[in-house]
């Protein structure tokens, strides 16, 4: 079906995307109102209807354009801050977390099986495919449907209704840390920073979108030296992990992890952004512009999440796998919630982590940007990372419980 502006008009399509992606982070910062939405939830509310309403198509190349290459950079730009020292303090907490709020996807996966499993034809796959998303991402949900031979049927239906599922659980997630019902039973201590910040000048007029994001001395220099270094990350993590993904033997589950695990351009980005910042951290922290270059990349990201959604397709198959898509994340963030009472952390961790489950390290990252809670944006991106390597280890491990 055709769109106002075609999937192969790549400049007209970047028009819109930057534009979206200005006119939020305009309003964000802007208004109080739009603050407390974010603006990555207004950026795919924003695609989302031109998608639907046919001015912009749901595939593009330039869609493919910003997740292979402006979401791989935007990674190391937003790590250059990350001395291996602040990461062992920081993010060891938010592991445990992680992990337990995986071990809530599997367990929501099962329970959906459960209702659904005489609704949905061939729902041991599906489970597969979005046990291993759930857990690591898309990339998971990819490797799962090619592993198990899904059909083309099943992937889209299963991507709208993923689609879907993961824009009301962003906005049941930005919501969770500011409602008063969290507040009351769970620590709360970034969201009480940021109250501390207005009662020390930062006034009811002035987002914290807008004070966290004020402005910043910039050079020419800092720009050149924050892509260039990002880039050339990038550019050496992407072919090793290549090389050693198609060196390493699967032969065992040791094995099969070692490939995972070294195969992974995300995680290989990561290990040496912070081996190069902790080698050099007043040199690569002293680049101003890093993180706001890297956060415009990662709302990018955001633009084009939802386009593919197509509103349409739910009236048919989706509903029924949009229930099992519900079911997962609502079991995960009910066991992330009791486990992060349990372990006393707070409720930005929660989300933080829940999120990292099933949106993965760049939309868990974003959201700690779009919150203003720096310090959890580098544990989102490392446990988020990690998530891609264990993916695929949950999804086999449901689709093999489930008789595949």
């Amino acid at each position: 079906m055709t769109t106002l502006i075609g999937p192969q008009n790549s400049i007209g399509l970047m028009a819109v995307l930057c534009g979206v992606v200005a006119f939020a982070i305009w309003l964000e910062q802007k208004y109080v109102w739009a603050s407390k939405l974010s603006g990555c939830i207004i950026v795919l509310l924003t695609t989302l209807v031109l998608s639907n309403l046919k001015i912009i198509p749901e595939d593009a190349p330039v869609y493919g354009f910003v997740a292979s290459y402006l979401v791989p950079i935007s990674i190391p730009l937003l790590l250059f801050t990350a001395d291996i020292r602040t990461i062992a303090r920081d993010s060891g907490r938010v592991l445990i977390l992680f992990l337990l709020s995986a071990v809530g996807t599997v367990i929501g996966s099962l329970i959906a099986y459960l209702v659904m499993n005489r609704l949905i034809d061939g729902i041991a796959v599906f489970m597969a495919m979005i046990t291993a998303s759930y857990v690591g991402g898309g990339i998971n949900f990819v490797a799962m449907a090619d592993t198990y031979g899904a059909s083309g049927t099943m992937v889209s239906t299963a991507n709208v209704a993923d689609a879907i599922t993961m824009m009301f659980f962003f906005f049941a997630l930005m919501a969770i840390p500011s409602m008063e019902f969290f507040q009351k039973r769970f620590r709360h201590p970034l969201v009480k920073a940021q109250q501390a910040l207005k009662d020390d000048g930062v006034t009811a007029d002035t987002t914290n979108a807008a004070a966290y994001w004020s402005g910043k001395e910039i050079s020419l220099k800092d720009i050149a030296l924050a892509i260039g270094i990002a880039t050339a990350i990038v550019g050496v993590a992407t072919p090793l992990a290549d090389f050693l993904g198609g060196r390493i033997p699967t032969g065992n589950f040791f094995l099969n992890f070692m490939n995972a695990l070294l195969g992974s351009k995300y995680l290989l980005i990561t290990v040496i952004t912070v081996l190069v910042a902790t080698a050099f951290p007043e040199q690569i922290s002293g680049v101003h512009g890093a993180q706001e270059i890297g956060t415009y990349f990662i709302y990018l990201f955001f633009a084009i999440m939802s386009a593919p959604v197509a509103i349409r397709l739910l009236v048919q198959d989706a509903p029924k796998y949009f229930i099992c898509c519900f079911i997962i994340v609502f079991t995960n963030l009910i066991i992330t919630l009791i486990a992060t009472k349990v372990l006393k952390y707070g409720i930005e961790d929660a989300v933080i982590c829940s999120n990292a489950n099933v949106g993965g390290a760049t939309t868990a990252a974003a959201m700690a940007i779009a919150k203003g809670w720096p310090s959890l944006v580098v544990p989102a991106i490392l446990v988020g990372t990690l998530g891609n390597v264990i993916g695929n280890i949950a999804g086999t491990f449901v689709g093999t419980l489930l008789g595949l």
